[in-house]
Parts: structure tokens; C-alpha cells; sequence
């Protein structure tokens, strides 16, 4: 998939400016830069998801398999060939409010098929390719509203792999994850890239070293520089930037590269210490937890009789 000199208008303001980027088959590319800077913007680009919004308007070339989708493709059958597994809300996982086998079940049946072995078989694999049929095989009939935040979010990805895409989206789909399920997200992409194109916004600059093989700067609109990870983030000064950028321009992003590199590396920093001084507690629970009663039953007597 590639995108040639794409520019995208909500009525007046310009959200994307002259973006160009190829997307290689079967890697990862990751969407990086500040919020508001169009990255899911430009991803809903890529299945035409924005021609749900009054007033957008785009221009310019996106091509799957050289095709262009805007002009020579229909939006059904682009977005049956270029799945999404996105956030609506709070950035939360949004499963339908249905059961888990009618939610993965969606969207064969709005493509057309009814019979219930061939959609037996679709649920079941497309689990087992989101990694969490051995969860969910005996709640498919317990509703999606109720499952928890890894196991919501690899149910999405799962009800976006039922239609067999050849590429697939992914908007911060680890956003609203613990660490425990933002691990098996990250390696059920690693997994998956063998058989999709995955495109995926992200925030957090060490997701984007762990899965991405390739990575696309976005600032102010206007894609500044993408290439492959590793030299985004270690050597960028080898990374070809977007012809004609101004050099105020140039400095604002290596300002905003280094500010994600420095939030990510703090934030990892805080975690290692959060996670020491954890285990440092737990290491002298014996001694810690006569004090926890103490705090306790000190904490009872002052809110005195209920009621």
C-alpha cells in the first residue's frame, strides 16, 4: 500500500499536507508524533473511514496493490480488504454490545454468509489468530461488554481478522491495556505480520522499537520523516526527510523527537523504580503487614460506629 502526495481538509482546515509514504507487505509500520498531529487521521485515510465525516474532503493518491481506493475501488469492499481495530471512547477497547461469537461473526454475516458451520469455523480460527480462543471457548455466548481489557481488545482484533484482510489498522490498540495484556497484544502482531500489513498509531516510543520494523514521523499535519525504526530513533540523521520541509520545521520535530524519546524513557525509568520498590515491600511483608493492620483498625475506630 502507498500514499502519494495525499492532502485531507475537514471544510477549512488542513489536517494533512502532502503525505507520502510507502507501506512495505507484511511489516509493521507504526504512526508516531504528538496528538492532534494526524496520524489517526491519516490511517482513517487508508479504509475511507473518513468519508463518514460532513465536510472532509481528500486529494491525492492512496493505492492498494495499485489500485486507486478513492476513485476505482468500492468503500465496502476496500475496508472487507483493509480491516480497522480501533478505540471510539475514553480509549477503551469497543466491542459490539452482543455476544463474543456474534461479534466476530458480524462481518461475515454482512458479507453474505449464513450457514452457521462455515461461521462455526470463521469464529473459532479467527480467535485462535487473536490468540484468545483457549479464553473465550466456552463464553461464546457471554456478551463482549463484559470481558476484560485484553481479552475486549484482542476480540476486536479478532472480529477484524474474520473477514480476512489484507491489511490491517491499528489505533493505539494497546492504549487502555495493563502490562500483562499489552505484551500479548504486542506478540500476537509480531505473530500476525506473517500473513497482514499492519499499520498502527502509536504513543509509546518503546512499542514502536518492540514491533515496528518500519516508522513514520507525523508533526503539524505533514509526515516529516519514515524509515526504518531502529534509524528513526538511533541514527535519524540518515533518515530522508520530506523534500522542501523549512529548517523551523526541521528543528521542531528533532525538539518533539527527543521529547518522546525523553517521556519514554522516563516513564520507563518510573516503572523500573515503581516495580523495585514493589517487590522491596513484598520482600519484607512479614514485618509490613502488622502495620497494615495497625493502619487499618486505626482507620475503622476513626470513622466510629455505622450508621
Amino acid at each position: 500500500m502507498r500514499t502519494r502526495n495525499v492532502n485531507l481538509h475537514y471544510g477549512d482546515f488542513h489536517a494533512l499536507k502532502h503525505v507520502n509514504l510507502d507501506i512495505p507487505e507484511h511489516e509493521v509500520t507504526a504512526l508516531i508524533g504528538p496528538s492532534g498531529c494526524g496520524k489517526s487521521t491519516f490511517l482513517r485515510c487508508l479504509n475511507r473511514m473518513n468519508d463518514l465525516i460532513e465536510g472532509c474532503r481528500v486529494e491525492g493518491e492512496i493505492l492498494l496493490d495499485g489500485i486507486d481506493v478513492y476513485r476505482d475501488l468500492d468503500p465496502a469492499l476496500l475496508r472487507c480488504r483493509v480491516g480497522m481495530v480501533f478505540h471510539m471512547v475514553f480509549q477503551h477497547p469497543n466491542p459490539f454490545p452482543m455476544s463474543v461469537y456474534d461479534n466476530v461473526a458480524y462481518g461475515p454475516r454482512a458479507h453474505g454468509i449464513r450457514k452457521r458451520a462455515d461461521l462455526d469455523r470463521i469464529v473459532e480460527q479467527s480467535l485462535r489468530d487473536a490468540a484468545v480462543w483457549d479464553e473465550l471457548k466456552d463464553r461464546l455466548d457471554a456478551n463482549g461488554l463484559g470481558l476484560s481489557g485484553g481479552q475486549a481488545q484482542r476480540l476486536c482484533i479478532a472480529r477484524a481478522l474474520a473477514i480476512t484482510p489484507d491489511v490491517l489498522l491499528m489505533d493505539e490498540a494497546t492504549s487502555a491495556l495493563d502490562p500483562l495484556s499489552t505484551a500479548k497484544v504486542e506478540q500476537l502482531v509480531a505473530e500476525l505480520k506473517d500473513r497482514y500489513t499492519i499499520v498502527m498509531v502509536t504513543h509509546n516510543m518503546l512499542q514502536a522499537t518492540r514491533v515496528a520494523q518500519k516508522t513514520a514521523f507525523f508533526l503539524m499535519g505533514e509526515m516529516v520523516e519514515a524509515g526504518p525504526t531502529l534509524q528513526i530513533f538511533e541514527d535519524p540523521t540518515k533518515t530522508p526527510r520530506t523534500r522542501g520541509r523549512k529548517t523551523t520545521c526541521r528543528g521542531a520535530s528533532d525538539r518533539a523527537r527527543h521529547s518522546f524519546r525523553h517521556v519514554s524513557t522516563t516513564s520507563t525509568a518510573v516503572a523500573r523504580r515503581t516495580e523495585t520498590g514493589f517487590h522491596k515491600l513484598v520482600s519484607q511483608e512479614p514485618r509490613v503487614r502488622p502495620l497494615l493492620r495497625l493502619c487499618i483498625c486505626k482507620q475503622d475506630r476513626s470513622k466510629g460506629p455505622a450508621g
